[in-house]
């Protein structure tokens, strides 16, 4: 059984930061693309970011380049989102996920298979 547990959430004012962490119960995790994603109210879930198995190759969209920084730990299964100079819109339930094929590079929300549960980030202007 998969398990994805995310969180570091809250409340914060615009231009504030927090760390998401998701911990994963993934026994090859090491070898896991892991991207982390989020939903806004009535809105679709998106892509943010993207990290490979080895943390060499990232991805963001382009709405937060500049502003997270996604990473890995390995040895204690677990990746991260770091959210610097947060805006009122990047209020959301973020979400980590990995792919049925831990490999495969994706930013594709229907190539993930195994997500968490959610952590909520809501921005005060």
């Amino acid at each position: 059984q998969v398990q994805l547990v995310e969180s570091g959430g809250g409340l914060v004012q615009a231009g504030g930061s927090l760390r998401l962490s998701c911990a994963a119960s993934l026994r090859t995790f090491s070898t896991y693309t892991m991207g982390w994603f989020r939903q806004a109210p009535g809105k679709e879930r998106e892509f943010v970011a993207v990290i490979s198995w080895s943390g060499s190759s990232i991805y963001y969209t382009d709405s937060v380049k500049g502003r997270f920084t996604i990473s890995r730990d390995n040895a204690k299964n677990t990746v991260y989102l770091r959210m610097n100079s947060l805006k009122p819109e990047d209020t959301a339930v973020y979400y980590c996920a990995a792919p049925a094929s831990g490999l495969r590079w994706s930013r594709t929300l229907d190539d993930y298979k195994y997500w968490g549960q959610g952590t909520q980030v809501t921005v005060s202007s």
